[in-house]
């Protein structure tokens, strides 16, 4: 991406690339009627998605991001279009969005109507990857064990054409297939074949990752009470 001028500042390695035409793959998710039906949006916080939560914001959705690394046991915030008293552009950034919304635990969620993902790589079988650390993942699996999403939740990104790659990816049971990918010039509907994740997979997580994590050493701790 930084060969052929598309990656936009601060480049494109190690995090989910910004992108020239960010805005404008944006403004055609806001289009898809599955978004616009949207009351509950689940975001990344990631700069090439910032547009499309702002846009969430002006529509009067109720945006959520993950706490980065899922650090706190109240480990989403919630950005509500009345909170931000139409600073919608300040609520979509992320310093903005803690400083705007509210840190809460996902029993004070309400039920997600479509989740937006940021994607380093896609292709046309639905397969994602992203920066590598899992948290998206993580954050999929945490909503789903609260019933706040299921299989049926549309997962969607935006990316540069350049991104959407021939062939296909490892995949493993926590992976996130999409539903949707679209690019400043196009919507790609994905029929994929690939099953999303139930809720968290206990086996593939490490005693490290789960004392790392409040949340899931709460769930699991929880669990053993049962």
């Amino acid at each position: 991406m930084e060969n052929r001028q598309v990656a936009r500042f601060p480049g494109a390695y190690g995090r989910i690339p910004n992108f020239v035409g960010a805005e404008k793959a944006a403004l055609i998710a806001s289009e898809l009627e599955i978004f616009k039906n949207a009351d509950v949006v689940k975001f990344n916080p990631d700069s090439p998605q910032r547009k499309l939560r702002e846009i969430a914001l002006k529509q009067g959705k109720i945006v959520y991001m993950a706490v980065p690394r899922l650090t706190n046991e109240r480990c989403f915030v919630r950005i509500s279009p009345e909170s931000v008293n139409g600073r919608w552009k300040e609520a979509s950034t992320i310093k903005g969005a803690f400083r705007l919304g509210e840190m809460i635990h996902p029993r004070e969620m309400t039920k997600i109507d479509i989740l937006v993902a940021g994607s380093v790589a896609v292709n046309l079988d639905g397969q994602r990857i992203g920066k590598g650390g899992g948290y998206s993942d993580l954050e999929y699996a945490i909503l789903r064990s609260f019933n706040l999403i299921n299989e049926e939740t549309p997962v969607i990104t935006t990316v540069h054409p350049i991104q959407i790659l021939k062939g296909k990816f490892p995949w493993e049971r926590h992976d996130i297939p999409l539903d949707f990918i679209v690019t400043p010039e196009k919507i790609f509907k994905i029929h994929t074949k690939f099953e999303k994740p139930g809720g968290i997979f206990w086996d593939l997580l490490s005693d490290e990752q789960i004392e790392s994590i409040p949340i899931l050493k709460k769930l699991k701790n929880e669990r053993h009470k049962i």
